[in-house]
């Protein structure tokens, strides 16, 4: 069975609800809490295991509870947690997170032992994939070392999905080794400079990136669906509408799902399709990691 070798962020997501935000220098008092494990990395990792992937999980997390219960939650989802790293000198990643009574949130996140998970931490081990094993990365981890393990693993012909969250700007080496690359419509027009807005506009992106060398670009477009464009394939595939409840980790959901369809040898419009469906049923449940769908609800 081919691998799914996701790299990437994993965090501990402390939320707090209340009325209103708190305004600079002012306390007051909130009403739920709630501890869930986040970071697009550890989500998207989570989201391809419930999908059936042979999901191997590369992170770096503090030597700490948080770690610990995120090591022991992933391999409660069946998910290879060998080449974890412990980091002795900083703590796990942790997002705080203020959401008010209309659903307005403020986010500070502190990286932690994300921030210093570089090319040297990784076991060799890891590169020993097979040539139809995928590779899925997020930029919740230093550029370097994605640019380092996009490079490692299209040298060796395996294919490398890059979800280009949070969005910066990318060096021409590393785009040159991408398989697929899927931002969504803020970050494409970070990427490319185009907003977003439609098909034609999604087009225009797509196309800029495909000329920096990026073999596959899908662009998710929210209830929209998703735009796939390469050299041979102009395509705008609809998702089934929903009521969406919560839409965060939708795009992580999505990611994961691509990569278990890429990883099981489907066509990319398929591959497409089937993210597009494991995504549409997320938003329709609350929270991240929580809200990704088994193989058996989209089938």
């Amino acid at each position: 069975m081919n691998r799914i070798i996701v790299i990437g962020s994993s965090n501990t997501d402390m939320v707090v609800k209340s009325k209103r935000i708190p305004s600079p220098g002012e306390t007051i008092l909130g009403g739920i809490f709630l501890m869930n494990p986040g970071g697009k990395g550890a989500n998207q990792a989570v989201a391809a295991a419930r999908l059936n992937g042979n999901v191997t999980f590369v992170t770096k997390t503090g030597n700490d509870l948080f770690g610990e219960q995120a090591k022991s939650l992933f391999e409660k989802e069946g998910i290879d947690t060998r080449f974890i790293i412990k980091d002795k000198n900083n703590p796990s990643g942790v997002a705080l997170i203020t959401v008010d009574e209309n659903g307005e949130n403020c986010i500070v996140v502190a990286p932690g032992s994300n921030a210093t998970l570089s090319a040297y931490d990784i076991n060799d081990d890891v590169y020993l994939a097979g040539e139809n094993d995928v590779y899925l990365m997020q930029l919740e981890i230093p550029v370097s070392t994605v640019e380092f393990v996009a490079e490692k693993a299209n040298e060796k012909g395996n294919r490398v999905i890059l979800n280009p969250a949070p969005a910066k700007q990318l060096s021409p080496d590393l785009l040159q080794t991408i398989f697929a690359l899927t931002p969504n419509k803020v970050e494409a027009e970070i990427l490319t400079g185009i907003k977003v807005e439609n098909v034609l506009s999604a087009h225009k992106a797509a196309e800029k990136l495909l000329e920096k060398g990026v073999k596959n670009v899908i662009i998710t477009m929210g209830a929209s669906g998703a735009f796939l464009l390469n050299q041979d394939t102009s395509l705008m595939m609809p998702v089934v509408p929903v009521k969406a409840v919560d839409t965060t980790a939708a795009g992580d959901v999505f990611n994961g799902a691509l990569a278990v369809a890429v990883a099981e040898g489907k066509d990319l419009a398929s591959a497409v399709d089937f993210a597009n469906r494991a995504a549409s049923i997320s938003v329709t449940r609350m929270g991240a990691q929580a809200s990704a769908p088994y193989r058996n609800e989209i089938q």
